[in-house]
């Protein structure tokens, strides 16, 4: 099937508007706050929203399946990219890069050969978020330092790659089953451009901070990937996108209250 030129415009605008947001967010806020916010349902939204205009409903619903254990392959990505990436500069980047896409590459290999259900992707994310989240409790805190503006290289980067990785993912859904197309949507399409320009702009330090908190966002991808896999075939993309991002905003404000009334115990018992 032809694409129509808007529809590929349309992603471009999405995915390079959710890549500024986020680089926005990290200097002008916090990378706490950009680390949970890259577990939004941003990137996977975009990838099954298109697969499913670009192909059927129905293929982008099972596709959402297999997203469910795929987000286990992102969380690789990120350990991949910490353990390698710990220089400044663009040697972080590319070794950061190397050892991330290895690791995806490497897990996202061995979900492909098992046939999940809602029930069986779920918990393996929610395994491997308890497990990442463990591994990380060490990593110290960094905040970005104040930065002006853009520049247009940044700006052209930041373009290049969140449309590159969408295109690449949406016209592989169109030759690949419906387990790899979904392992494809679960990868961290904002998150990865997000963390490459991070490490060259500010170092290595704010990106493990990111990479730190990112699995707490997380819940918010898995309630989303589970309401449009059940949605789609149903209500379409429209309504099924609409009820996936509800429930998902749900999820993030009661993660978010859990955790300010967990730190207030913890001070209140400190005190």
């Amino acid at each position: 099937m032809e694409v129509p030129f808007a529809w590929q415009v349309a992603k471009l605008l999405a995915s390079v508007g959710i890549v500024l947001g986020l680089s926005m967010i990290a200097e002008r806020v916090s990378t706490r706050v950009a680390g949970l916010l890259s577990g939004y349902p941003l990137g996977t939204a975009i990838a099954l929203f298109f697969i499913g205009l670009e192909i059927s409903p129905g293929f982008a619903a099972d596709s959402a399946v297999h997203t469910l254990a795929g987000f286990s392959a992102t969380l690789a990505l990120g350990g991949g990219y910490l353990l390698c990436g710990r220089r400044d500069g663009l040697p972080g980047v590319a070794a950061g890069t190397a050892g991330g896409m290895a690791a995806w590459l490497a897990v996202s290999a061995v979900l492909a050969t098992i046939d999940f259900n809602r029930l069986g992707g779920t918990l393996t994310t929610l395994v491997a978020i308890a497990a990442f989240t463990w591994l990380y409790r060490r990593v110290p805190e960094a905040r970005t330092g104040a930065r002006g503006g853009f520049s247009w290289p940044a700006l052209i980067i930041r373009a290049a790659l969140a449309a590159a990785i969408i295109f690449l993912i949406t016209g592989l859904a169109h030759v690949l089953p419906p387990a790899w197309a979904g392992l494809l949507a679960a990868f961290p399409v904002t998150m990865y451009p997000f963390l490459a320009i991070l490490h060259l702009t500010h170092g290595a330090a704010p990106v493990a901070t990111v990479i730190k908190h990112y699995p707490a966002g997380l819940g918010s991808l898995l309630c989303y990937a589970l309401c449009v896999s059940l949605t789609y075939p149903t209500l379409g993309l429209a309504l099924g996108t609409l009820a996936g991002f509800a429930v998902a905003t749900l999820w993030l404000l009661a993660w978010t209250r859990m955790q300010s009334w967990w730190q207030r115990r913890q001070l209140a018992t400190n005190t």
